[in-house]
């Protein structure tokens, strides 16, 4: 029987319950702090942006960041919110300067949300304003106010300090703060902002280098000649060539990281493939100019349109208002600087070529395999059983595309056992053979030569790049062992060669699963470590019995469910403090045995070693 739609059923939220209500429409996700793009660091972000808006004004050089116990207190030295405007600023939605373009030329957050959401969002709030002797705080509980202090005199400096604790209620009880996440972040900050210096819990970043720091920090791989540094008015731009595949890069607008692209990163990749071109004077493939490029591109804008509050890929068409398009402003600066640096350095200028015409020849040779991998993918593909597919996919327009999966796992029996409980709307199923092929110091047409991975991209859908991605999430699902940790590392380092974009993104995970079940008749604990085995059995009592689990294929489906459930426990693998990738992979997946054999006889432990630690 239909429910009644009377007047009764039309509700009006105050903009406190809506966001709290829809959190998602101005975090994006909510999260524990797993994944770096989980909401708890959006509202960290929210709030350093505001004082590095200051910074951008010519207000503070300093930004202090102290992070303890899940609770964050950012103190900057700018010129402090208003007195009189401190409530509203924080409390009431669509209240800000920011609309004012003269008091914030090019701010990122201009719609005067962020803070409010922050407040909102949190479990406890504290604000405070210092200006020119007087200081005024306001206190809040779950958005709601709790103390309006009056304005007082101070000694403190000018500007404004936030405090704030996320709500557990909301992000999870066992919500945390990863100290890489938050670190990448203020480097990020620092690189973007010459002259300003971040401090987490008194840790300083600051960047002298810009941009061509950033991406020397964040090269996959080596760069094939010196990084190009190009800087202009309310543009800067660092780009190279690297050994990896596909492109990489990192866009920022007015300091907002847009990991999602959008018109700046699209007319940069159009104006580079056009200025080498025009510079060669010959109609390279625009594939094979792109090929393995590591660049990183800001540029300040006037009133930023983004398609969403979260700010992860830029809508604006124009540079300013009645200004000139993104598209002609960053395809007349490439043109003009990138041709000139080139003509200066004709070293870079031959490595570029010589990318070029390698990047051209492999292409050619894969165009010959890959008709012959997709007739033989097609025939195998009527009879493969290898994988279990899903029902939505990224890219749908349904709720639950983001948090799609793709678990591999290793041989039928694991995949049977996670099969038989998976949520089929969500969560497809990929069975390995075997160990994969170690793919370290191959070209890219292994993929098309080898059956196996020939499958994975194409249920992937990662052929041409990572923008076709069928899954939110890629897990790989092996056995605790050493065999399954070999399979783990075989399979990393065939995306990081192949597919970093990848793991750049996020999107690849390693599935945690219990290595022992400890129960009694009344209660039943699966334990993830060691030191959780011990503590379990010593609640249990005298009576309790523990099980080893030495593979997936082991755990029964009804077990499985729990741990592919709401309960999932995923391990990120990330590129943070990854500095030398070639020479992590030639060590340990390339032909040193005698050197990688002395490191591991070096650092082994024996179980003693590890149940004590």
């Amino acid at each position: 029987m239909a429910s009644n739609y009377t007047e009764a059923s039309i509700k009006t939220l105050s903009s406190t319950e809506h966001i709290r209500l829809r959190p998602g429409m101005y975090i994006g996700r909510l999260g524990d702090g797993a994944h770096a793009e989980d909401g708890i660091y959006v509202l960290l972000k929210e709030t350093v942006d505001n004082s590095v808006d200051e910074f951008a004004m010519g207000s503070g050089k300093k930004i202090e960041i102290d992070l303890k116990d899940n609770s964050v207190r950012v103190r900057d030295y700018g010129r402090g919110i208003p007195l009189g405007k401190l409530l509203e600023c924080v409390s009431v939605i669509n209240t800000g300067a920011k609309y004012d373009s003269e008091t914030f030329k090019k701010a990122v957050g201009l719609n005067g949300v962020g803070q409010k959401a922050v407040n909102a969002l949190s479990l406890a709030y504290r604000a405070q304003a210092v200006r020119e002797g007087e200081t005024k705080v306001v206190e809040f509980a779950r958005g709601k106010l709790a103390k309006d202090h009056r304005v007082a005199k101070t000694a403190e400096r000018n500007g404004t300090i936030v405090e704030f604790t996320p709500d557990g209620e909301l992000f999870g009880k066992d919500f945390r703060f990863r100290p890489e996440f938050v670190e990448d972040m203020l480097w990020t900050y620092a690189y973007l902002n010459r002259g300003l210096t971040l401090t987490l819990n008194g840790k300083p970043f600051k960047s002298e280098g810009g941009l061509r720091d950033l991406l020397e920090k964040n090269l996959i791989g080596e760069p094939l000649y010196p990084i190009i540094h190009l800087e202009g008015d309310d543009i800067e731009i660092a780009l190279t060539h690297g050994t990896h595949y596909g492109e990489e890069y990192h866009s920022f607008v007015n300091g907002q990281h847009t990991t999602m692209g959008g018109t700046h990163q699209a007319a940069f990749r159009e104006a580079l493939v056009e200025t080498v071109r025009n510079f060669y004077k010959k109609d390279f493939d625009a594939a094979d100019v792109r090929q393995s490029v590591a660049a990183a591109v800001s540029i300040r804008v006037i009133e930023p349109v983004f398609e969403s509050q979260t700010k992860t890929k830029l809508g604006s068409s124009d540079i300013a208002p009645g200004g000139p398009s993104i598209r002609e402003f960053i395809g007349k600066f490439v043109q003009q600087s990138l041709d000139t640096y080139l003509h200066k350095h004709p070293e870079a200028a031959e490595a570029i070529r010589r990318k070029i015409d390698e990047s051209e020849l492999e292409r050619k040779e894969l165009a010959g395999i890959r008709s012959l991998a997709r007739e033989r993918a097609k025939k195998a593909s009527l009879h493969n059983r290898k994988l279990r597919d899903c029902r939505v996919h990224l890219g749908d327009k349904d709720g639950r595309a983001e948090g799609s999966a793709l678990f591999i796992v290793e041989g039928d029996s694991a995949a049977g056992s996670l099969t038989a409980c998976r949520d089929v709307q969500t969560q497809a199923v990929f069975a390995l053979k075997g160990k994969p092929l170690n793919t370290y110091g191959l070209s890219k047409k292994v993929i098309y030569e080898n059956e196996e991975f020939h499958l994975l991209q194409s249920a992937l859908n990662i052929e041409d790049g990572i923008d076709g991605l069928r899954y939110g999430r890629v897990v790989i699902a092996t056995d605790a062992d050493v065999d399954g940790m070999h399979i783990r590392l075989l399979l990393i380092s065939f995306f990081l060669q192949f597919f970093p974009d990848l793991i750049a993104r996020g999107r690849l995970f390693i599935l945690e699963t219990p290595l022992f079940r400890v129960r009694n008749k009344k209660e039943t604990v699966y334990c993830y470590s060691e030191r959780e085995k011990q503590a379990a059995a010593a609640r249990l009592g005298a009576a309790h019995e523990i099980t080893r689990f030495k593979g997936l294929g082991e755990i029964s489906a009804g077990e499985f469910k729990a741990f592919i459930g709401e309960e999932i426990r995923l391990e990120p693998i990330s590129l943070n403090h990854l500095h030398d990738s070639a020479e992590l992979l030639s060590f340990f997946m390339g032909k040193n045995t005698p050197e990688r054999q002395d490191f591991i006889i070096a650092n082994l432990k024996v179980e003693k070693d590890l149940v004590e630690a």
